[in-house]
This record gives structure tokens, C-alpha cells and sequence, in this order.
């Protein structure tokens, strides 16, 4: 066994071979053409919502200061997926070595776990001004804002280093061909040459722990919105306190049920390319969406995109 195992370690992959979305010249002709203009869009649009809120006194206020926070995470998020996409579509296929994947990987999974923590951040705010109204203002005072922000981008980030160090210290023997379009946790699971419990571990715990708990909380938050908006009297009262909820909900539906669908699953579960299908919907679809869902609908950012020119 030992000659076998230096053998593995002296074979260590040292690139990947990401396969992209696809291997045909003309669609990956196209595909590019569409992702590089949904890539540049998704920057316009969330550079405008950040420059908004920080330019107009009037967006000053926690739930602004949470969707400038998102904003910053989905442009960071494209980022991080956007470039390995593109350059598989332009080249068929894209080479990118051992280090640079994890790297990916790592600033991916800070992403997602802070993602998930910010959202459940975001139906905090809304259940404390729907439900306590009264008490808004003290309990998502500026300290309290600022706190939940850091957490949720502290808390990615430990996430990040438990899953991302288990990843990197597996043993890749080879073949080195990933079927995905960035450097995600089942496709390098699936290259492993070693034993991948302890890892499956780790990351089974810290999907109950951040993904779960998280979905947990933002549930539990809704309930107790939608006790408090039923027992409102009036029917318009009811239709705001509803349409402020409303485009939370429909985010935090798109991004669970994309992520849940993929990572709930056994993490060496097969059809990868499907899995690449859903992967798009939230690293591409998703950051591009959120603004317009969030922000371009809402009467105070028109108001103050209107007063800009």
C-alpha cells in the first residue's frame, strides 16, 4: 500500500479541466455573446443601486443598508463564476490550476454562506418592522445592522475555510476533467482518489448549520409576518405590509431552491449536467434579477433614480 500511496502523491493533479456548458462552436459562440452582456449587466445594475444608497440620505435605512450588502455580494459573486464561464465558451475548454480552483471554491462558498445568512437578515428586518413596529428603530438601530452584516460575511467565511481546507487536502490522482463551468464542491468530490467521508461530514454540517438554519429562520420570520398582517383590519394595511415581504420571498424561493436541489443531495449524486443547469440559475440569473426585484420596482429608488437626473 505505501509504494501506491507516494505513488498518488508524486501523480497529484497539479490543473483541472473545467468542460464548461458546452463543446459546440456555434451555441458556444452565442452563449458567450448572451453571458458576457448578462456578466456587464448584472455589474451596471447593482453598481447603480450601491451608488444610490449611498448617494441619497432618503435610502439610508436598514433594509437599503442590507440590499447595498447584497448588492456588493452579487457583483462579487459573478465575479467569481463569471470569468471560468466565459473563457470555457471562448476556448471549448478552460485549464485553470490546482491553487486558482480553490481559490474559486473558497470565495464561492464565502459567498453562498453569506448569501444565506444575509437573506435570513433581510426577513429579520421585515419581521421586526411588520411585527414591532414600534421598536424599529431601536432594534435595527445602525450598531445592530452593522453587526448582522458582519456576521453574515464572518460567517461565510469560516464556512469558506472549514469546507475549502477538507477540499484542498484530498488527494487528486487523476483524471483532472471537471464537468462543470467553475470549481464547485461534488465535481471535485468526484475526482477525489481518497476517502471523501470526513469531508461529506463537514459539508453535510455546515449545510444544516448555515443552509438549513438559515432557511429555518427566514420561514420562522414569514410566519410570524403573515400572523401579524392577517390580524391587520384594514385591507390596504394587509396589501403593503404583503408587498414589502413580497420580493424577499420571491430571492429567497429562486436561491433556495436552486441551492437546496443541488447541495441537499449526496455530493457524488450524478447528473452534473443538469446540476450546471441550475448552477446558472443562481450565479448567473439570480444576481442579475435581484436588483430589479429588490430595488428598480421600488417607489423610493425610482424616486431617487428620477432625482439623480
Amino acid at each position: 500500500m505505501e509504494p501506491s500511496l507516494e505513488l498518488a502523491n508524486m501523480t497529484r493533479v497539479q490543473q483541472f479541466v473545467l468542460l464548461g456548458l458546452s463543446t459546440r462552436l456555434g451555441v458556444r459562440d452565442v452563449l458567450f455573446a448572451i453571458f458576457l452582456a448578462l456578466y456587464l449587466l448584472t455589474l451596471l445594475e447593482n453598481t447603480v443601486i450601491v451608488s444610490l444608497i449611498c448617494s441619497h440620505s432618503e435610502l439610508r435605512k436598514p433594509m437599503y443598508f442590507f440590499l447595498g450588502n447584497l448588492s456588493c455580494l452579487e457583483m462579487c459573486y459573478v465575479s467569481v463564476t463569471m470569468p471560468s464561464l466565459l473563457a470555457g465558451l471562448w476556448n471549448g475548454l478552460y485549464h485553470i490550476s490546482f491553487l486558482a480552483c480553490m481559490t474559486q471554491l473558497f470565495f464561492f462558498i464565502v459567498l453562498v454562506g453569506t448569501e444565506c445568512i444575509l437573506l435570513a437578515s433581510m426577513a429579520y428586518d421585515r419581521y421586526v418592522a411588520i411585527c414591532h413596529p414600534l421598536h424599529y428603530p431601536l432594534l435595527m438601530r445602525p450598531q445592530v445592522c452593522r453587526g448582522l452584516a458582519l456576521s453574515s460575511w464572518l460567517g461565510g467565511l469560516l464556512v469558506s475555510v472549514a469546507k475549502t481546507s477538507c477540499i484542498a487536502s484530498l488527494s487528486y490522482c487523476g483524471p483532472n476533467v471537471l464537468n462543470h463551468f467553475f470549481c464547485d464542491v461534488s465535481p471535485l468530490l468526484n475526482l477525489s482518489c481518497t476517502h471523501v467521508a470526513f469531508t461529506e461530514l463537514v459539508d453535510f454540517i455546515s449545510a444544516i448549520v448555515i443552509l438549513w438554519g438559515c432557511l429555518l429562520m427566514t420561514l420562522a420570520s414569514y410566519v410570524a409576518i403573515g400572523r401579524t398582517v392577517l390580524r391587520m383590519p384594514l385591507a390596504a394595511a394587509r396589501h403593503k405590509a404583503f408587498s414589502t415581504c413580497a420580493s424577499h420571498l420571491v430571492v429567497v424561493g429562486i436561491f433556495y431552491s436552486a441551492t437546496i436541489f443541488i447541495y441537499a443531495r449526496p455530493s457524488r449524486a450524478e447528473a452534473m449536467d443538469f446540476n450546471k443547469v441550475l448552477s446558472v440559475v443562481y450565479t448567473v440569473v439570480t444576481p442579475l434579477c435581484n436588483p430589479v426585484i429588490y430595488c428598480l420596482r421600488n417607489k423610493e429608488v425610482q424616486a431617487s433614480t428620477w432625482w439623480s437626473h
